[in-house]
């Protein structure tokens, strides 16, 4: 996800402008550093299975329902605002998958609530009820009355995690924001966080899903605060005596990533980088290579749905991300982690979805303990 907060002007003049009419609600949604999730339920229900010898798990970044339309924020498109028709067609398809796929288990990211982007679509609400789910969380990324800057006005979004079970309990955890920002364009942007829910699998007591969307685009090391901010969390649950599945959007790549620097193909027309005469040097959030390390300790630490040796034996096969509305997948950055066991070659990186999103979700079943 770009910067999308082009024009300081109209940004201090919302400002100006809420605080001389006295608005009663923020602007912009504050978070607290831990805060409970907002917990959501299916229209119509149904029993959850009894008993399970394993849960499936998959995570998707579904992009707001935008699909693959050329959005002006992260494929060098001009589109700011969807139709209904179109959000709705997009969350049909999604759906589908969802519903072919069979997942116990759904981390989602980038779920518009009530934006203006989106039609204004309740797509967790919508997702429930036109999927076999019955329980649900949100935990907020982007809540504000108004984004001054290319008509994109409200927005509401999140993570969000779907389960057959029930969600005992959720929290929404903060994580650091940019360092790179000024203070006006900090206070419009996206506040990343870890959506923590103790799910009721049966036969366990102490079962957490986890669905995280790091950073996308940062020129310091915010990213790998947040990452590390993320196994502590991980960490927490396993000193606990829990077990946990984790994944979402890590917006960074695997150690070991054959390519690391995706600045000149991700340009957009009259874009130059990669020339000292220019500023920037490399397009923000497809530059990789100082980051080739971070996820090291996630890997050592915690089985992989996808483990290292096997993408990186055959990378093209895992890719899970282009920015590019008409092209294949170019990288992997969406995982899953467990502190227990992945069953043996149960992993699916689904990238025949191609026109629902600029993510692939992926899947794999989880061993319950016995």
């Amino acid at each position: 996800m770009s910067c999308f907060f082009r024009n300081q002007f109209f940004q201090l003049t919302c400002i100006i402008i809420c605080l001389f009419i006295g608005a009663c609600e923020p602007l912009v949604t504050q978070f607290e550093d831990v805060e409970d999730g907002i917990l959501y339920k299916a229209k119509h229900t149904e029993p959850p299975p009894a008993s399970v010898d394993t849960v499936k798990v998959m995570t998707w970044n579904i992009r707001f329902g935008a699909g693959r339309i050329p959005w002006f924020g992260d494929s060098c498109g001009d589109r700011v605002i969807l139709t209904e028709d179109e959000v709705l067609t997009n969350l049909r398809g999604i759906a589908d998958k969802i519903n072919e796929v069979q997942p116990d288990i759904l981390l989602l990211q980038e779920v518009d609530i009530n934006s203006k982007k989106s039609a204004y679509i309740n797509q967790l609400q919508w997702l429930l009820d036109h999927t076999y789910f019955n329980y649900g969380v949100l935990a907020s990324t982007w809540k504000t009355q108004f984004v001054p800057s290319d008509g994109l006005g409200r927005i509401y979004e999140g993570n969000a995690l779907l389960s057959r079970w029930k969600i005992i309990a959720a929290e929404r955890i903060q994580l650091q924001l940019r360092g790179d920002q000024d203070a006006l364009t900090r206070y419009f942007y996206v506040r990343p966080c870890i959506l923590k829910a103790k799910v009721a699998v049966p036969g366990l007591d102490n079962f957490y899903a986890v669905d995280v969307h790091i950073t996308a685009s940062t020129a310091d090391d915010t990213k790998k605060r947040q990452i590390d901010h993320l196994k502590a969390e991980l960490d927490k649950i396993t000193l606990s005596g829990g077990y946990f599945v984790a994944g979402g959007d890590l917006n960074t790549i695997p150690p070991g990533a054959a390519t690391t620097d995706f600045c000149l193909d991700n340009a957009c027309p009259g874009e130059i980088f990669h020339d000292p005469n220019h500023e920037p040097f490399h397009k923000e959030g497809h530059h990789f290579t100082h980051e080739k390390t971070w996820l090291v300790d996630l890997y050592d630490t915690y089985p992989s749905a996808v483990p290292l040796n096997e993408y990186l034996a055959n990378e093209l096969h895992y890719f899970t991300n282009t920015p590019k509305w008409d092209d294949f997948w170019q990288k992997k950055l969406d995982y899953l982690f467990t502190n227990y066991k992945w069953v043996p070659d149960s992993d699916s990186t689904h990238q025949e979805t191609t026109a629902l999103s600029d993510h692939v979700p992926i899947s794999a079943k989880w061993e319950v303990p016995k």
